[in-house]
């Protein structure tokens, strides 16, 4: 069989394998939608005037941050928790004894976390558009796939090289949540920015999730002029990745732990 069948059926076991694990969809994916819904709900979706004066809906305030914990919730949270539960069963010790090459093993799951993470965004600015009349803006499309994709890239790598330390499958839906909480809360996500001491948005910026948030921002701003691309919020988040990546593919334990 060649690689790329190889990939495209390892691919297609794990979407599979992620539709029937109720609560893989329910924090990756039901999540997220929720969480926009009662966002508009409690807070309204009246015109509110943002700290540049500019005049938005609520909808369109919530989006880019619910888009953010979407996709970090689908890649870094769902392969986190499906990694070291997977180890820990003994499924990547006896993945190892079998023909199938690891790294499509890898692939497959990070494959099925894109296409998850797109498909929930589609379905959030979808909801966004038609529910709540959020305006997304046309000319900064291209920057937002670019947005996701190296977003998609971060946090799946980050789930390799966390789930390496997590040390049972018990600890790590707290572990994975003890991480992402918090700077949820310091980004942005679910506070405004403005609200947020200067210090800690400070701290806040040397992580991605910040950075991530903040090039989604301009890619749904509707004031935005140009292409919407911010560079900079995407070189620290690709840096993340990249160093990610590095301790995942050094890191990584396929064996769960004795003792």
């Amino acid at each position: 069989m060649s690689t790329a069948n190889l990939v495209r059926h390892q691919a297609r076991y794990d979407w599979k394998t992620f539709w029937r694990s109720p609560s893989t969809v329910f924090f990756a994916f039901v999540l997220p939608i929720m969480f926009l819904i009662i966002f508009v709900t409690v807070f309204g979706n009246q015109r509110m005037e943002l700290a540049d004066g500019q005049l938005v809906r609520g909808a369109t305030y919530y989006l880019p941050g619910i888009v953010t914990l979407g996709v970090i919730q689908t890649t870094f949270t769902n392969l986190t928790v499906s990694l070291t539960a997977s180890r820990e069963r003994g499924l990547l010790k006896r993945l190892r004894t079998t023909p199938l090459p690891t790294w499509t093993f890898m692939a497959g799951r990070i494959i099925t976390a894109a296409i998850a993470a797109f498909l929930l965004v589609v379905i959030l600015v979808t909801i966004g558009r038609v529910v709540y009349g959020v305006a997304v803006p046309t000319t900064t499309i291209a920057a937002g796939l670019v947005t996701l994709v190296v977003g998609t890239f971060t946090f799946s790598a980050l789930a390799f090289a966390v789930s390496t330390a997590i040390p049972s499958q018990d600890a790590a839906v707290p572990i994975t949540n003890a991480i992402t909480l918090p700077l949820y809360f310091i980004s942005g996500i679910f506070i405004p920015q403005e609200l947020i001491p200067s210090g800690v948005r400070e701290v806040a910026q040397i992580f991605p999730v910040q950075r991530l948030y903040d090039a989604f921002l301009t890619v749904f701003d509707p004031a935005t002029t140009g292409a919407g691309f911010e560079f900079a919020d995407l070189g620290v988040v690709a840096l993340w990745g990249v160093a990610a990546t590095i301790i995942g593919t050094t890191t990584f334990r396929w064996a769960p732990r004795t003792g």
